[in-house]
């Protein structure tokens, strides 16, 4: 199962691999598609790839770190 997310990272999360964690701890891929980072906000655009049950642990676990996350259609990412 494949899906696309946009993630908005407060600032105080700009220097942690939430990421990383993220695959490591929930066993899922995760493929960056576009991104950018200022001093006050971060914005990454993200595909996950794995069981339908560890994407959802995985995503409930970065909005409990304080991340915002939003649903993507594969419109929207598309360049």
């Amino acid at each position: 199962m494949k899906h696309r997310i946009m993630l908005t990272f407060p600032s105080e999360l700009a220097t942690e691999p939430v990421i990383y964690n993220l695959g490591m701890q929930f066993g899922v891929v995760t493929n960056i598609y576009r991104a950018a980072i200022t001093e006050d906000i971060g914005w990454m655009i993200l595909e996950l790839e794995g069981e339908e049950e560890d994407i959802e642990h995985g995503v409930a676990w970065v909005i409990g770190k304080g991340v915002r996350v939003e649903s993507l259609g594969d419109d929207e990412v598309r360049g």
